[in-house]
């Protein structure tokens, strides 16, 4: 839960728009967990989006979910009885809980997200390393930018 930074990322359609300081809040509701996910446009404005994230073949205890494995809706409520849900799975997660990288089974999305809006060149070196070895191909990797925290959005 709380609010993690992308750092690096699959550039993909749904996000297209964002060019900068992508972040997402998660919080517990009990449908599951709310996702809030904001970025800053070319035009420099703010967007968000609010979805809902719950178990896909997991259960949560507490805050931790086993396995890590969520499905993702950023339909509107009333539309979320259509089966149009993302598979997001926590694929790497470090000890101290200071990054983790989402996928899903095909390897055409993935985020590495950080609880800060960078990440420490060691910690890269290993995430790529062991995406290599779970077979994504990293030629899409693409760093994600995040302005000085005092321009950053809230």
């Amino acid at each position: 839960m709380g609010t993690w930074y992308q750092v690096a990322w699959f550039p993909n359609r749904f996000q297209k728009q964002c060019v900068s300081d992508t972040a997402a809040t998660y919080r517990r509701v009990p449908e599951g967990v709310e996702v809030t996910n904001r970025c800053r446009n070319a035009a420099g404005e703010v967007e968000s989006i609010v979805g809902l994230a719950r178990p896909d073949g997991a259960t949560i205890s507490g805050d931790k979910l086993q396995p890590a494995q969520l499905e993702v809706s950023f339909l509107p409520g009333w539309l979320r009885w259509l089966p149009i849900w993302g598979s997001y799975w926590v694929i790497q997660l470090a000890d101290d809980g200071r990054y983790a990288v989402v996928g899903e089974p095909g390897r055409e999305y993935l985020w590495v997200l950080s609880r800060t809006p960078g990440l420490a060149p060691a910690d890269e070196s290993a995430i790529r390393s062991r995406l290599v070895q779970q077979g994504y191909d990293l030629g899409r990797w693409q760093n994600h930018k995040h302005s000085s925290p005092a321009d950053a959005p809230r």
